[in-house]
């Protein structure tokens, strides 16, 4: 049996916790697109000046997102393509979840519908 470190798990669990913060994900979703700066990532997500700068030093330090000042800018990229491979695997498993559960949901309703005896 193969047996991983409490280190190597512990590496794993702090780069899930970086993509389990709903702002940080809106973040990284607004930058799918291309390069952009500060304000234009608080434009696409709606979010506050302070609160986008937080996320991106944390998306930054993770290796992440690149900072590349311009000017006196500064704009971000994604250089971990692999973050949107996972995202869609767990968007796809989750639809797929859904939709186990409405149709169980669709059996419970057919269940409760009275029998045309009554």
């Amino acid at each position: 049996m193969l047996e991983v470190s409490i280190q190597a798990l512990g590496t794993v669990a702090d780069y899930f916790k970086v993509l389990s913060e709903v702002s940080r994900l809106q973040v990284l979703c607004s930058l799918k697109s291309g390069v952009k700066n500060v304000t234009e990532i608080i434009e696409v997500t709606g979010l506050g000046q302070a609160n986008v700068s937080k996320h991106l030093k944390v998306l930054t330090q993770a290796g992440m997102v690149a900072r590349q000042p311009q000017g006196i800018s500064v704009y971000y990229e994604i250089i971990d393509p692999v973050i949107f491979a996972i995202c869609d695997l767990v968007c796809d498993r989750l639809s797929i979840r859904l939709q186990e559960q409405t149709q169980q949901l669709e059996q419970l309703q057919i269940l409760r519908q009275p029998s045309p005896e009554n």
